[in-house]
């Protein structure tokens, strides 16, 4: 079931207006299953990205990495990455593609192509989603649906408010597929306004919503999304792609912060109710 919703006042003249209830996902990773329940009771489901699944640090067996090349190299992919030794773990990545026939992009393609198929399918009508870092946009106009609206450095009215979205990821000795420079990130944060809810992918530059205390290291915020919740005070910021946070919410003046949490894992959306 979804979690607890933010504490609505009760009483009769509560319960007579018209009550909106959006539920939030972002990290789905894979989780078709979950995806697929995620909307139920709520107007609407916001997706905040990554969708794809290359590896599942929780469980090295799972994702296009380890469907390539085992889990044993996985594990060692993992223990670099965890120990930041970046160098050599591009260095495996490239000794281990070599013995792949065929264009590296065409192959990876084709994975992520069979893992869109099924969650684009899984997403309830209507759903607002944006990009994650390791999402490939160039792909999604072909699987989103109808009920499916892809906003990035844009917003969108549900229930008289104004949401707006940011997607992707700052650029990180990871290299993941939608990573973009801090310029563009500001100039698409600079397009959205102001707003009652900003929903990205990333946090704000803060060190208590960055830090991953699983993987041992920082994530990379935002400081221009920081900056624009400090100026705009939206109601809420809602993002992901910190999987175990050392704090999952947080006051910034105004603006309450919410790290929506790791669907992959949990299967469980974020509630937000108003009316």
């Amino acid at each position: 079931m979804p979690s607890t919703p933010d504490g609505n006042r009760t009483g009769p003249a509560r319960r007579a207006r018209r009550t909106h209830r959006v539920h939030v996902v972002s990290d789905v990773h894979g989780n078709a299953r979950d995806l697929a329940r995620a909307g139920d009771g709520a107007d609407a489901l916001i997706c905040l990205g990554d969708l794809v699944l290359f590896l599942d640090y929780a469980d090295h067996s799972r994702g296009i990495f380890p469907d390539l090349f085992g889990t044993r190299n996985a594990d060692r992919l993992v223990e670099l990455r965890t120990a930041r030794r970046f160098d050599e773990a591009r260095e495996l990545g490239r000794r281990l593609w070599a013995g792949i026939e065929g264009d590296r992009a065409a192959v990876v393609e084709q994975a992520v192509r069979k893992q869109y198929a099924e969650l684009f399918a899984a997403f309830p009508t209507p759903t607002y989603a944006t990009y994650g870092n390791v999402d490939m946009p160039p792909l999604w106009p072909e699987y989103a649906g109808p009920g499916t609206t892809v906003l990035d450095g844009e917003r969108v009215e549900i229930g008289g408010r104004v949401f707006g979205f940011v997607g992707g990821g700052l650029r990180t000795p990871m290299r993941t597929p939608y990573e973009i420079s801090d310029e563009e990130y500001a100039a698409k944060i600079e397009a959205v306004g102001e707003v009652d809810v900003l929903c990205t992918h990333i946090p704000p530059e803060v060190p208590e919503l960055v830090y991953d205390t699983v993987a041992r290291r920082f994530e990379r915020g935002s400081r221009a999304l920081l900056d624009a919740i400090r100026r705009t005070r939206p109601r809420y910021a809602l993002f992901g792609h910190v999987h175990q946070p050392l704090v999952r919410r947080m006051r910034i003046g105004a603006t309450e912060c919410v790290n929506v949490g790791h669907f992959a894992s949990t299967g469980t959306p974020w509630v937000l109710e108003w009316g």
